[in-house]
């Protein structure tokens, strides 16, 4: 069975423990209510027997002949619905009633009266509780008394009812106070679990409010220090990367621009081995350009400086324009023909950085893409960027979109340009508007992957347009 949640546990030791209480509580009330209620009765009815017995004995010292003993039964003083039952020193029987006879009264008892012993015991009767009290006659008769125990019965077993009731009110409010007193000891650990989700989400200055318990005082006061460090921390590495960027791009500008110069005359290096060496350098320069604008970028991302810059745009118009401006301009663009003609409100800039990523990710480690499709979608727009590569393996593909990651398929590809912050741009840049990228497998079975951005638009608050920029009824 899995392991219960500390909550659970706190609110199952509180039943448990009430439960426990209430049932000895019950126990024991019920015990001595029981006692007591028995106790009373049984010397009640045995005073009883004890004055009928002498009534019974008188009427059998008169000798006279003509005693009825059934009348005499009949004419007993009673508190209680009891039946008696007489042995004359003859060994003659009398009884009110045949199940109340001689087979009913056990053998011990019988003994215990013949040798002049008083006693009672309880019996069972046609399935009825009963108390039997026994008593010798000074001639050497006996007289037994029936008496009916169901009002005792019945009080106990309303007794114990309410006991039972009792005992499970007691356990529920036990439970209650449980599950109360957990929720409130916990509170302080969910705060703790909040505050760290905010941090995770980049709000580095979340801290935790002051708390007077002593106890609890010590973790927020940690845990407050840690997040503050961590802050400190996380600010330093983004400020160093953040310079560093800045300080690289004035050489790196000058050294582009040298590059540049000796590019252009080529043509005129007498030698092939430095012609093939500017262009090497052309390619590394292009390489480390891109790295410190990808380093600058993910520096405003880190730095929470990341803001979007909305317009309105076409979703066509927008793939057809970062297609052509991507290194794979030849690649087809299926367009769902219901965006004809949509406007929607996204930063251009992010968007067109997103899918020439994607193209220039295809080209790398893919085999170049094959297809790029825009979609309307009842949440929002998707982009799926398919390529005709190897794939990706499945416990990979959440991988390749952290930062400096390049998965399996890029060490397949000895002098590969990436250097691991493409698809890490393209998964911050969707999410600052709120959307989500993932990788697939292509639908159509062939070999190759499939990137899918999904924008949510809120498609009852968008206009069409013709194409004179005219509103659509």
């Amino acid at each position: 069975m899995p392991r219960l949640g500390l909550r659970a546990r706190i609110t199952l030791a509180f039943t448990l423990g009430a439960l426990f209480l209430s049932t000895i509580l019950a126990g024991t009330t019920w015990a001595l209510t029981r006692e007591s209620i028995l106790g009373q009765r049984e010397s009640a009815v045995t005073r009883q027997a004890f004055r009928n017995a002498e009534v019974v004995q008188q009427q059998l010292a008169a000798g006279e002949e003509d005693t009825d003993l059934r009348a005499v039964l009949d004419s007993l003083d009673s508190e209680t619905p009891s039946r008696a039952v007489v042995r004359d020193r003859y060994g003659t029987w009398t009884y009110q009633r045949t199940e109340f006879d001689e087979a009913a009264i056990p053998d011990d008892l019988l003994e215990m009266a013949e040798q002049g012993t008083a006693s009672r015991m309880r019996v069972s009767v046609n399935g009825e509780p009963d108390l039997l009290i026994a008593v010798p006659l000074a001639d050497g008769g006996l007289y037994f008394e029936f008496v009916p125990l169901t009002d005792a019965q019945n009080t106990l077993e309303s007794l114990s009812t309410s006991l039972f009731g009792a005992a499970l009110v007691t356990t529920l409010a036990g439970a209650a106070v449980g599950w109360w007193a957990s929720r409130r000891t916990l509170r302080p650990l969910a705060d703790v679990s909040m505050a760290a989700e905010a941090i995770a989400g980049g709000h580095l200055e979340t801290r935790l409010g002051a708390v007077d318990d002593p106890d609890l005082g010590v973790l927020v006061s940690s845990f407050n220090h840690m997040a503050q460090v961590l802050e400190e921390r996380i600010e330093q590495d983004n400020r160093f990367a953040s310079d560093v960027s800045h300080e690289l791009r004035s050489p790196l500008m000058t050294l582009s621009a040298s590059i540049e110069v000796l590019s252009s005359r080529r043509e005129e290096m007498p030698d092939a081995s430095a012609q093939a060496a500017v262009d090497l350098m052309v390619a590394d320069v292009a390489r480390f350009k891109q790295l410190v604008e990808d380093l600058l970028e993910i520096s405003r991302f880190d730095a929470g400086a990341a803001r979007l810059d909305l317009s309105e745009i076409r979703p066509g118009e927008l793939t057809t324009q970062s297609v052509a401006w991507s290194q794979s301009p030849d690649v087809p663009i299926e367009l769902d023909t219901e965006l004809a003609g949509v406007l929607i409100r996204a930063d251009k800039r992010r968007l067109v950085r997103v899918i020439t990523n994607l193209l220039d990710n295809a080209r790398k480690y893919g085999g170049g893409a094959t297809r790029v499709q825009v979609s309307k979608v009842p949440e929002g727009i998707q982009w799926a960027v398919e390529d005709g590569g190897s794939g990706v393996p499945e416990d990979e593909r959440e991988l390749i979109f952290d930062r400096f990651s390049r998965g399996a398929g890029s060490n397949r590809r000895a002098g590969s340009e990436g250097v691991g912050l493409g698809l890490s741009l393209v998964a911050e840049h969707v999410a600052l508007h709120k959307g989500t990228v993932w990788v697939e497998d292509r639908p159509d079975g062939e070999s190759g992957a499939r990137f899918v951005i999904d924008l949510p638009v809120a498609w009852d608050e968008v206009t069409e347009h013709d194409d004179d920029g005219e509103d659509v009824p």
